[in-house]
């Protein structure tokens, strides 16, 4: 599972940078900082982000676990969608390839 984890937390960082710090990728943070205290992700940073990972993984995400434990770091999130991947049968490698236009910056290429 460390390995998959690994994969989500840079494919998760990856659309951080580029969509939500619109490519700065001198914002310096770790896997542990908190995306609120940090400033890194806002409330409406959070739904984007669900968008995100519902679409990259085809997990769905239910109202009642938009909570900090879930969505308020790196690692929370990585966490989450491998548990998620797991409960939902998904095997590693869908993890691999980006599954939507999401992936690393093209949300907003046409901007």
């Amino acid at each position: 599972m460390q390995v998959i984890t690994q994969d989500i937390s840079a494919q998760i960082r990856g659309y951080i940078t580029h969509n939500l710090l619109f490519g700065d990728e001198s914002f310096i943070y770790s896997d542990e900082d908190s995306f609120l205290e940090r400033g890194i992700v806002d409330s409406l940073g959070v739904i984007e982000l669900v968008s995100f990972l519902e679409g990259q993984f085809g997990i769905s995400i239910a109202d009642h676990e938009l909570i900090p434990e879930n969505f308020d770091s790196v690692r929370n999130v990585s966490e989450y969608v491998a548990r998620k991947l797991a409960t939902d049968g998904q095997s590693a490698s869908a993890v691999g390839e980006p599954r939507s236009a999401y992936a690393l910056g093209e949300t907003y290429a046409g901007s």
